[in-house]
């Protein structure tokens, strides 16, 4: 967050829209966008307008700044048929000539290999088809030779990378099982360093002075990257620039981002690049398939409405995060797929629809909307004040007896349609929550000098388990035994990870692991229920257990299925006749499984 918020100096209104100037910033700043979509778009009849002029979609993206384009190859994006898997069908072939296109026209290229027939990302390494059954050298031997083909090949036809992604977001590894780096037959770090040594060798003899890019998901966890980035460096892996997806919605605030690219950029003296990150510009849709960005929880999620001025000014604020990345090591940004407009048969899958295309920074029909001016607003507009337009209300909810966790901030809506956070003090009476009902509780924003109200409902089901959505940051009165080192408590909104408030624990090793979480309570005797949330990695078992209550100790198990597929485990009838009992919850968990846990509850049934 940047300065005093009630009073933001923003730009001039060129071009409809508020765009600040970013200070300082780097003559050669990147503002790249990967267009791997565009080849399959052209051939189906796709068409982009500037002023309502057609052209060409990269001499539109040039005319507003755009400087670099980012393309992702793919081995061979064939089913065992033949038939074309769809996502743009990005094959080297395709690739080159639109990397031949860009070159005419002076700008640059990242060159992103998948090393996988279609696409690959944390959730999914799979080898190529003709890569299947290859193991330790023979494998190292297809990617050195792969990679080589390539590049030569667009050497050849004029079209050479100046920057290539040896895989793309490499979480956990590419190439699996051989380069998964955790999980069941996973070879490692170093059976993922081993392959990832061979693409290198061959880009650095095809040109050794194409930089070459190491990417990651998730920009603002920085414990994952210091974990990933020491283990790489600590085996010598050659390399220039750490590249990050950042998209506000997934990835934490930018406030998140700034953190681990300062941390990265200093730690490892490297160069760090966000090669990946988009916002939507509308929440309406443009061929009837769902698409990924879809309401406003994801608008509060990711700090600015879904407007074309929200994308602009997002865009603006992460240019000005990389811009400040000390010692001049923030190179720039990629916006991902901004040229995927909706155009029939261009799916991400074949048959399928476009869940991007209100991402995108081109309307439905292809018109280049007035948020691409931000490449050039950035350096050129005058600064203008902006003003409040709204402070979002503030709504909680507790069980009798439970105290309410409020928010430490407060969202407010801004005329440049950023949604922004300030901190808010709550004059908040313990009393309240003895009786259920709805109430007004009063807070007080320093920063505007403006007194707010949040409602307050208090049910009237008393939930006797202390801390139970872990809402302090903190286990306790919670108790963990076993590999403490799994689990922990994390900031994590319910648009992701939380199925309530702001915080869950999470779980997750590299290596196999077994845990319990428990709670010791007294109560009245009487027959209650008791249950929690969870999901995570598919296959990951959870048992639920209570015991001391007078009872036959009672338990039952719960598998998770996927992200967000929320599990429920719940035990019912309980007759508690000691005045107490004890909730425990065991995790068995795989290398490199991870889930989350929240909002348990202890409910009186009579």
């Amino acid at each position: 967050m940047r300065g005093v918020l009630f009073v933001l100096m923003i730009s001039s209104m060129a071009f409809g829209l508020i765009v600040n100037p970013v200070e300082n910033l780097r003559e050669d700043f990147i503002f790249g966008m990967d267009v791997s979509m565009l080849y399959e778009i052209e051939q189906l009849g796709g068409k982009y307008f500037e002023n309502g002029v057609e052209k060409d979609c990269l001499e539109i993206l040039k005319n507003h700044g755009i400087n670099w384009i980012r393309l992702r190859v793919w081995n061979d994006p064939r089913d065992e048929n033949g038939n074309p898997l769809g996502g743009g069908n990005c094959d080297y072939l395709k690739m080159t000539e639109i990397a031949k296109r860009a070159k005419n026209l002076g700008m640059k290229v990242l060159l992103d290999f998948h090393y996988s027939d279609w696409w690959a990302d944390p959730g999914k390494q799979n080898k190529p088809k003709e890569w299947e059954y290859l193991h330790g050298e023979l494998l190292e031997r297809a990617v050195y030779s792969y990679t080589k083909l390539v590049l030569n090949h667009m050497r050849r036809n004029g079209a050479l990378p100046d920057m290539v992604q040896v895989g793309n977001e490499v979480n956990n590894g590419f190439l699996w099982p051989d380069g998964k780096i955790s999980g069941e037959g996973a070879g490692g770090f170093d059976g993922f360093t081993r392959l990832l040594k061979a693409a290198i060798k061959a880009v650095r003899e095809v040109d050794p002075d194409i930089k070459i890019v190491i990417h990651l998901a998730e920009g603002g966890n920085n414990s994952l990257f210091r974990w990933f980035f020491d283990e790489i460096t600590r085996r010598n892996v050659d390399f220039d620039v750490i590249g990050v997806s950042y998209y506000p919605y997934w990835h934490g605030t930018l406030e998140d981002l700034k953190n681990n690219l300062y941390d990265i950029a200093t730690r490892y003296n490297k160069d760090v690049l966000v090669v990946e990150t988009a916002y939507a510009w509308t929440l309406e849709d443009g061929d009837g398939y769902p698409n990924i960005f879809n309401g406003e929880e994801m608008e509060l999620t990711g700090g600015y409405k879904a407007t074309v001025q929200g994308q602009a000014t997002f865009l603006r604020d992460l240019i000005e995060v990389v811009n400040s990345v000390p010692n001049g090591h923030g190179l720039g940004i990629f916006y991902w797929e901004g040229d995927w407009i909706p155009v029939r048969g261009a799916g991400w899958k074949t048959g399928e629809g476009n869940p991007w295309d209100n991402q995108a920074m081109f309307d439905f029909s292809g018109n280049a909307l007035p948020s691409l001016n931000v490449f050039k607003l950035v350096k050129t507009s005058s600064p203008v004040e902006i003003a409040i337009k709204e402070i979002l209300p503030v709504e909680v909810t507790t069980n009798l007896g439970e105290v309410p966790k409020f928010p430490d901030a407060v969202k407010v809506l801004f005329s440049d349609d950023s949604i922004r956070s300030l901190p808010v003090e709550w004059n908040f009476d313990s009393a309240l929550v003895e009786e259920s009902g709805v109430y007004k509780v009063e807070g007080y924003i320093k920063d505007i000098d403006r007194k707010i109200f949040a409602t307050l409902t208090v049910k009237g089901s008393r939930n006797y388990l202390k801390n139970p959505g872990f809402e302090t940051g903190e286990f306790s009165p919670w108790r963990v035994s076993g590999d403490k080192k799994a689990v922990k408590v994390v900031k994590a909104n319910p648009s992701s990870n939380a199925h309530q408030g702001e915080y869950a624990v999470n779980f997750w090793l590299d290596e196999s692991f077994s845990f319990e979480l428990s709670q010791e309570v007294e109560l009245p005797a009487g027959v209650y229920r008791v249950g929690f949330w969870t999901h995570g990695e598919k296959g990951v078992k959870i048992a639920l257990k209570v015991s001391d209550y007078g009872g036959n100790e009672r338990s039952v198990e719960v598998e998770t299925t996927g992200w967000l597929e929320w599990k429920n485990p719940e035990i019912r009838n309980i007759k508690v006749e000691t005045g107490r009992i004890k909730i425990t919850v065991s995790v068995e968990g795989r290398a490199g499984d991870w889930g989350f846990i929240d909002d348990f509850y202890l409910f009186r049934e009579e």
